[in-house]
């Protein structure tokens, strides 16, 4: 027989207390929710390669979370600064385009004008180019074709 529960949620938050050893070095959290995240995602990539590249070896030799928590942590610091030089250098460009994304359900496609505008921006004065890391040698990056064409995927 079936009853009926009312599902409730907790009012409690999950955090736990215990402090990490001081072996770990303290970082801040990267502050930024998951829309500019995604506007950042391609120059953070290209930015923190190095860094990026240690943390997957680490967690390949051992899959431990604890063992390569330092180079998580270099990560996150790389991360931290180059968001820091975005916002600093292209803020308005960087805004523009992270707040397309929110507002149309974080589909890179509808926020093409936004993004040629910020990437410009980050190559002028960070140098960094957005390379889609796949693309097939001597094809035309998706990110800057004029009339792509869009398939709808549920026809």
């Amino acid at each position: 027989m079936a009853t009926h529960l009312s599902s409730g949620f907790t009012k409690n938050e999950f955090v736990d207390p215990t402090p990490l050893p001081e072996s770990v070095p303290k970082v801040d959290e990267v502050g930024a929710t998951s829309a500019p995240l995604k506007s950042a995602s391609f120059f953070i990539g290209q930015y923190c390669k190095a860094y990026n590249e240690d943390f997957m070896l680490c967690k390949a030799e051992n899959n431990n979370p604890e063992h390569c928590l330092k180079e998580g942590r270099k990560v996150t610091r790389c991360a931290i600064d180059l968001i820091t030089k975005l916002r600093e250098n292209c803020g308005k460009e960087f805004d523009a385009h992270w707040q397309c994304l929110e507002n149309h359900n974080q589909e890179l496609y509808a926020c093409r004008k936004p993004e040629r505008t910020f990437n410009t921006c980050v190559f002028e004065k960070l140098g960094l180019e957005k390379k889609i890391p796949g693309t097939p040698e001597g094809f035309e990056q998706v990110h800057e074709k004029k009339n792509p064409v869009i398939r709808n995927q549920f026809k």
